[in-house]
């Protein structure tokens, strides 16, 4: 009986020392198996029992179920101890048997029970022997399940079963956790073929790194997919500050697969934010064995359980036709489009080989970046299919299909918080960019990883200290300049400023249509044009007395959040002389983190869910933490209050004593 998952390879020793030599030159590299930790869990006890004899497999030892516990009524099994088969010695009456004796009271066990969630949780694990360890097993191996002998799987039933792994966010002392995704909707991976692209050492280096950041951040969260050998495929983890950060900006997520795409060294994924500096934030992270929708699903997937089931308003990808399919699955509420400076870039090498490339591509940014009105942009693109001859040009074709995702005229009613690029020479720099390169080693990413996460955190830190201590210089004598400069952080005011700015570049506001209360004016506004020549454009503003609304047609306000010039003087045209509350973003907001708690109403909390007391509880104290660091005065606050508040909960606890 063969079992699922394992291989039925046999490997003798003349073959294995080849193989060590061959890893000694570097010429092939070993697939490692992920060592049973505490607090895994699988979806039943068979799935532990696979995933333990695999690795006992693959390490080269066998295994034997040394105790198991069973409800009294229902005989249901709820806790089981595995152990090595050199565990104990022989009992005194079989020690004259002429059977060679092959225990050593070997220590290697595996104890697991039967947990809250209906999952099998591993509660303690030893992994050293007292004996050596042969190579790696591959014989078929009996196993008795629930007092009956196990039925043969087919090859079918085998391919199709997978060990399905699962982190706990957290592992209270009753030994609770507590997630809000089913675990089989997260780890129903089994179509996948392949597995991560490891070599000797790395599968290790992210379980040691994983270890290490649970007991130094205390919020971290991670989960593994196996293959049905136990191989890493997938990997997807979070740090405490990042699951903090979704909650103030997961309303835009740009989802960078660069360096997949790109087959770098790492197949990484970043999940990345834009912070009220406009700084990018990272919002997690994982390692994919491939492009596959079922990758980027079990992604998703685990990536919306880690955050509470928080969907972004506007996700941000490169063209994937994979990506699109998978994301239209799993946040079927969010506005998918694709990053613009993706295809900009991709401009020389798709159309470079092309006659009258430079015309081509001078028509093609034209019609992209200056059409305000749908019409002028299918106008502008049939004029340059037409005039260069580029209609059944295959690139151009599928980009004119996918329009309405990453061309800006089409995309005027999505927010896009900063992250849009819609204007020439803006782009979405990978996360990572400066940390990471093609033949970066996975080993060096998990160092420089967290080196990246503390100089983000650093500059986040120092921007919130200047920002709130440094009033901005102003530059005109315009009330929206002076409102907005006691209100957003200095990075964001510093853009709004522009627009202010730009205000006298604008001429000639004049009112064009009314409609009720529903004004249509008419902005001119000198723009620099071909050969640095100053030309006219006109912009229509659409403006609501009565709703106090007011709306572009070059549509900034959502593409980066704060109004523009063009708006600003329809404001003023009209008597305005403070920006309407609905257009100050409290995202931009230099005291953003200190107003505004994700998720702390109290009208919500739910009187059993200790994950969310936890989640909730961490974020306060987080704010707290970088309140405190601001100034030696408001670190000894911050610390007083700390104490203050550990003992009024002990207080509590004395009380219930």
């Amino acid at each position: 009986m063969a079992e699922a998952g394992c291989s039925n390879e046999r490997v003798t020793n003349g073959e294995l020392n080849e193989r060590e030599k061959e890893l000694d030159d570097g010429t092939e590299e070993k697939k490692e198996f992920v060592a049973p930790a505490v607090g895994m869990e699988f979806e039943s006890y068979d799935d532990a029992y696979n995933y333990y004899n695999c690795y006992a497999k693959e390490v080269g030892f066998r295994v034997r179920v040394k105790n198991s516990w069973f409800k009294r009524n229902s005989r249901e099994k709820y806790g089981a101890v595995l152990c090595c088969s050199s565990q104990g010695f022989k009992r005194i009456k079989d020690v004259n048997r002429l059977r060679k004796e092959t225990r050593t009271g070997c220590p290697a066990m595996l104890r697991m029970r039967l947990a809250d969630s209906k999952r099998w949780r591993v509660l303690e694990v030893m992994l050293e022997h007292n004996h050596s360890l042969g190579v790696k097993i591959c014989r078929p191996v009996k196993k008795v399940s629930t007092g009956n002998k196990r039925k043969s799987l087919s090859s079918s039933d085998a391919e199709g079963r997978t060990i399905k792994l699962y982190r706990a966010l957290v592992i209270d002392s009753e030994g609770n956790g507590n997630s809000s995704l089913n675990a089989r909707d997260v780890m129903n991976s089994s179509e996948l073929p392949d597995q991560l692209n490891l070599k000797r050492g790395d599968a290790q280096a992210i379980y040691n790194y994983f270890c290490r950041m649970q007991l130094t951040n205390p919020n971290f969260f991670y989960l593994m997919d196996l293959n049905d050998e136990g191989h890493l495929r997938n990997v997807f983890w979070v740090d405490a500050r990042s699951r903090v950060s979704c909650g103030y900006f997961g309303d835009v997520v740009y989802i960078d697969n660069t360096y997949l795409l790109s087959k770098f060294e790492i197949p990484l994924v970043a999940f990345v934010g834009m912070n009220h500096h406009s700084h990018s934030v990272l919002l997690g992270c994982g390692l994919l064995a491939g492009e596959t929708a079922e990758s980027y699903m079990w992604l998703f997937k685990a990536w919306i359980t880690c955050m509470s089931g928080c969907s972004p308003q506007t996700i941000i990808t490169d063209r994937c036709r994979t990506l699109q399919d998978a994301i239209a699955e799993a946040f079927p509420r969010a506005h998918h489009c694709f990053g613009l400076s993706h295809i900009i870039k991709r401009v020389p090498e798709k159309l470079g080989g092309l006659r009258h490339y430079d015309a081509i591509k001078k028509t093609f940014m034209k019609a992209v970046y200056d059409s305000l009105k749908v019409i002028e942009f299918e106008a502008a693109w049939g004029f340059m299919v037409q005039r260069f001859g580029v209609g059944n040009h295959e690139w151009l074709q599928s980009l004119y299909e996918d329009r309405v995702r990453w061309a800006p005229v089409y995309l005027k009613d999505t927010v896009f918080a900063g992250m849009s690029a819609a204007r020439p020479g803006e782009i979405l720099n990978p996360f990572f960019e400066r940390y990471v390169h093609k033949q970066t080693p996975l080993k060096e990413f998990l160092d420089k990883f967290e080196l990246a996460l503390q100089k983000k955190h650093k500059e986040e830190t120092l921007a919130d200290i200047e920002s709130r201590s440094v009033s901005p210089a102003l530059k005109t004598r315009c009330s929206f300049e002076l409102q907005l400069s006691k209100l957003y952080s200095k990075e964001i005011f510093k853009k709004f400023q522009f627009e202010v700015e730009e205000m006298y570049s604008c001429f000639s506001t004049t009112q064009i249509h009314v409609d009720g209360p529903i004004i249509i004016f008419l902005v001119k506004e000198r723009v620099m044009g071909e050969s640095s020549r100053r030309e006219i454009r006109d912009y229509e503003v659409l403006y609501n007395r009565t709703a106090g609304e007011v709306r572009c047609i070059c549509s900034c306000f959502n593409f980066y959040g704060y109004l523009c010039r063009h708006a600003l003087c329809v404001l003023n045209f009209n008597g305005v002389e403070e920006i309407p509350c609905k257009y100050i973003l409290p995202r931009w907001k230099k005291d953003y983190k200190r107003l505004y708690i994700p998720d702390h109403s109290s009208n919500d909390v739910d009187s059993t869910d200790h994950m969310q007391w936890f989640n909730q509880l961490y974020s306060s104290a987080l704010q707290v933490v970088e309140e405190g660091v601001i100034s030696l005065e408001h670190y000894s606050v911050a610390l007083e209050a700390f104490e203050e508040s550990l003992n009024r909960v002990r207080e509590v606890e004395e009380k219930q004593a």
